[in-house]
């Protein structure tokens, strides 16, 4: 529910405050930052709900894995554990949250962990598994008791920062002069007809100094794919009746471009990290009941959630599909941006050049 402006902005007001006051303990080095002799490469942002970070971390870990040996390390939002957490195929969601499952699922020869307190999750990480070279630090950006190597801050196209307040009154978790500290700032969900002009306005806006870069990217919906190969009904088409079915922050752009390529009958919309339960089993029987042709499309996140097969009736295994979603960028350049990333990495070792041999 949505705080009246009478008291979500004195509220805002407050919360500033407390963000200006940790930081600036940071600045001055009451509070300390730890760094670390091996890359960390932090993906994060400055609002709440999503901006995209796990397809960008899918595509660092496919870019990284060529040349490094990876490691990723999240918090696990929403997971029913606490502390350190070691993950492996056959972890729940409940124990490392949805988005290091994914991560795990696509990429099971990655060590991927999650741990609250970040700098004492990369030494576990790392006491695990040392051969780790490189780590990904997953919305991370506001946790700066770890000093990464590289920051990459995201920002949504449709929900920009310097038009968004504080919580609660807006949805910045963070003040917008911290985007000082990023080295990349991607502009996420862009629009097809992005034009120039819309460029520039952002950029202004930004205000980003010159040793900052600026990406802009889309998202891009990949093939339609069985959750369940061996019981699926078949492959789904564009123009077929579908049921969309979504637990993510904004649900809006993948039901539009649902709507594109599908004949959409019905929609389940669910909070951000929905937990699926049976009942909601049972309206989607009672749905395909009603359109008996149609299929459910979900995304990935949520897929992951829906993979143990005892608590998914056999209908809903045959006709449950996702969407897996991949990052894209603007006139063709993925390859600058990683082209600038990993020479970062390379080159712009900061622990070596602050401790010296």
């Amino acid at each position: 529910m949505k705080l009246p402006p009478l008291i979500s902005v004195p509220l805002s007001w407050l919360y500033g405050m407390v963000v200006h006051i940790r930081h600036k303990l940071f600045d001055l080095k009451i509070l300390r930052s730890e760094e670390f002799d091996i890359p960390v490469v932090c993906i994060g942002n400055l609002t709440v709900g999503g901006t995209g970070k796990t397809p960008v971390a899918e595509l660092l870990i496919e870019r990284f894995s060529e040349h490094y040996r990876v490691g990723v390390l999240s918090r696990g939002y929403r997971r029913r554990t606490k502390g350190f957490v070691l993950s492996t195929p056959t972890s729940s969601a409940r124990t490392i949250g949805d988005e290091p499952r994914q991560m795990k699922l696509k990429y099971p020869s990655v060590p991927v962990a999650v741990c609250e307190k970040r700098a004492e999750g990369i030494r576990l990480l790392r006491k695990a598994h040392p051969e780790i070279e490189l780590i990904i630090l997953d919305d991370a950006f506001q946790h700066r008791y770890v000093e990464p190597w590289v920051n990459i801050l995201l920002m949504d196209y449709n929900n920009p920062v310097y038009r968004d307040r504080l919580l609660p009154w807006g949805r910045l978790r963070d003040t917008r002069n911290q985007i000082h500290r990023a080295n990349f700032v991607l502009v996420t969900k862009c629009p097809d007809d992005l034009n120039p002009l819309d460029m520039r306005i952002v950029i202004n806006s930004l205000g980003l100094f010159p040793y900052q870069s600026l990406y802009f990217t889309r998202m891009r919906q990949g093939e339609i794919t069985p959750l369940f190969a061996d019981r699926a009904v078949g492959k789904v088409r564009e123009g077929d009746p579908v049921i969309a079915m979504s637990g993510i922050a904004n649900p809006v752009p993948l039901l539009e471009n649902l709507r594109k390529r599908f004949d959409v009958v019905a929609e389940l919309t669910f909070d951000d990290h929905h937990t699926y339960r049976l009942s909601d089993m049972r309206r989607l029987e009672a749905l395909f009941a009603a359109y008996p042709d149609a299929v459910v499309l979900t995304t990935e996140k949520d897929a992951v959630k829906l993979t143990n097969r005892k608590k998914v009736p056999e209908a809903v295994q045959q006709r449950l599909y996702y969407v897996p979603i991949h990052v894209s960028f603007v006139a063709d350049s993925e390859s600058e941006f990683l082209r600038q990333l990993e020479l970062y990495v390379r080159t712009n070792q900061k622990y070596s050049l602050l401790h010296p041999e």
